[in-house]
């Protein structure tokens, strides 16, 4: 090898089998070589490919990048570098194999602000050597390498299968690796990672890994930059995940290159909540506000690959044979659409029939907002002594519930619960939603409802009511309250309440409950005389008896 090597001045690869028969041989340049296809040789979960690979190399650099990823991505069994002297004899060789994920080095500690952060002009921080996911032997000269390949790598693969996670196989949930990549700080980074982590609980979703990156600016390509994207995806190897998750909203263009570089499936944050919006519609408008938002949402990032996605040439001045797949579905896509759209403006009408039967009646309307599991839900169930569904997760409510709520003086209302808000709400709910936020429109109190237990309570207040600004709500009077203060001490408690001007309720505890009914009641305007009411109607409009 290293003969034939130094006389056409190209590297030269084998891929050699346990038993230690030769594979295949590979010729590549003075750089590199391609290893072939090996996705016919089968991999189970915790062994490797059974295969290792030795190159020559003509230069003095040692295992590159390249190999090392190509080690990880491929699973092989160990990547050696043999490197040729200028006489074409064999001089040292260079060998790494892969490591186990080690709970121990999952987590690496968090960059301070103070910290440079970013080594080189594409912005991405080195990985520190403790958390690679391989190892070296030390440069051996040839003649002196005595490694017991066998014994070696069947211990790695002992190792391997003892510190995987097992997996039960009635579990069916999908195993995701969560990844933030910010130009900012990043604390604020890590409260979006634990926001994501529980809506990725919320749509049944095993997280294994979190990754947070923080880089000068975002990669345009990949978000990440190119060599943290091999890292990521030989991460999400070592933990056996199943998709990556990113917190931030992908482009078109974003998804097809990550998807390019790994057959893991991609989702965003976007398309997260999406799916979730989709798992727990229930009535019939919201699954059709739901496939609305979803197919807006796809529409732009329908794409195909192979032949039977392009185009049949035609002959001179032909055509072709007609449309793509591709193009068959953009076109059932956008039809889809429009139909679904009409049936919104049919809700929208539907709801604006129920809300004038309530004004003709003279019921006052409170609507309860606020960020997603603030506890909305149980709120009007305690008040109204409902059962409508209230779990402790994300968006456990999506269709808006109406009831008739009797206040302590003897007044009735309609009390609305309302889908929760979340920060960077996707525009193409908000757009779908919008039959429904519209039951917001004619509420005479809105009451805020917030979570006094969340560590970042003010960043969920900013966000409600900048959606509220958003749907042009923002005129409509409202009653801040916070909810689940049983959970704080009675000093932390009285401290919001004073700060904010508030009030603090405990939505499980009907007799905490009062303060808000008499707040409600004082603010609502005051009801009509039902006599005068009465007696106007014996009588039309030039005053004579009806």
């Amino acid at each position: 090898m290293t003969e034939l090597s130094a006389e056409i001045r190209r590297q030269i690869g084998i891929v050699i089998t346990r038993k230690g028969e030769v594979d295949c041989v590979v010729v590549g340049d003075a750089r590199g070589i391609v290893i072939p296809d090996l996705k016919r040789v089968r991999v189970g979960q915790g062994r490797f490919r059974g295969l290792r690979v030795v190159h020559t190399q003509l230069g003095g650099e040692g295992l590159t990048k390249d190999d090392l990823n190509d080690l990880a991505l491929l699973r092989l069994d160990l990547m050696g570098v043999l490197s040729v002297t200028d006489d074409g004899l064999p001089g040292w060789i260079h060998v790494a194999h892969l490591l186990p994920a080690d709970p121990t080095r999952q987590k690496p500690k968090a960059a301070s602000e103070e910290e440079d952060l970013f080594a080189d002009d594409a912005g991405e921080r080195p990985t520190p050597p403790e958390l690679l996911p391989w190892a070296y032997l030390p440069k051996t000269p040839l003649g002196r390498f005595d490694t017991d390949f066998l014994e070696l790598i069947e211990n790695l693969e002992a190792e391997f299968a003892r510190t995987r996670r097992v997996r039960d196989a009635r579990d069916t949930r999908d195993r995701t690796a969560l990844v933030h990549v910010t130009t900012g700080p990043v604390a604020a980074a890590q409260e979006s990672m634990d926001e994501l982590v529980e809506l990725a609980a919320s749509c049944d979703l095993v997280v294994v890994d979190t990754i947070i990156q923080r880089r000068q600016q975002l990669d345009p390509k990949t978000v990440l930059g190119k060599g943290k994207l091999q890292e990521l995806i030989i991460r999400c190897l070592q933990v056996s995940a199943d998709m990556i998750l990113f917190d931030q909203d992908l482009s078109p263009a974003q998804i097809r290159s990550i998807e390019a570089a790994t057959d893991l499936k991609i989702l965003d944050r976007t398309q997260l909540i999406l799916d979730i919006f989709a798992q727990r519609a229930r009535s019939r408008e919201g699954k059709i506000q739901v496939e609305l938002a979803q197919l807006k949402y796809l529409l732009p990032r329908l794409s195909g690959h192979g032949a039977d996605m392009s185009r049949l040439a035609g002959g001179i001045g032909g055509r072709g044979p007609g449309e793509t797949k591709l193009e068959v579905d953009r076109r059932r896509a956008r039809d889809r659409i429009a139909a679904l759209e009409k049936q919104v403006g049919e809700v929208r009408r539907h709801r604006e029939s129920r809300r004038a039967t309530r004004e003709r009646r003279d019921l006052p309307v409170v609507s309860i907002v606020g960020y997603t599991n603030a506890g909305k839900s149980t709120l009007l169930n305690t008040l109204t002594n409902s059962t409508v569904v209230a779990e402790s997760r994300m968006f456990a409510t999506l269709d808006p519930t109406s009831r008739r709520l009797r206040l302590p003086r003897e007044r009735d209302l309609i009390i609305n619960d309302t889908v929760g808000f979340i920060r960077d709400l996707p525009k193409t709910l908000v757009t779908a939603f919008k039959a429904t936020l519209e039951e917001i429109e004619d509420s005479d109190l809105l009451v805020h409802l917030v979570d006094a237990s969340a560590i970042d309570y003010a960043r969920h207040i900013e966000a409600v009511e900048g959606i509220l600004a958003d749907l042009e709500l923002s005129k409509l009077p409202r009653l801040l309250v916070f909810n689940k203060t049983d959970l704080l001490e009675p000093e932390a408690a009285e401290r919001l309440r004073e700060r904010h001007d508030a009030l603090c309720v405990s939505a499980r505890d009907r007799s905490s409950l009062a303060p808000l009914l008499e707040e409600i009641d004082a603010r609502l305007p005051p009801p009509a005389d039902p006599y005068a009411t009465a007696y106007s109607e014996l009588f039309d409009s030039e005053g004579e008896v009806s």
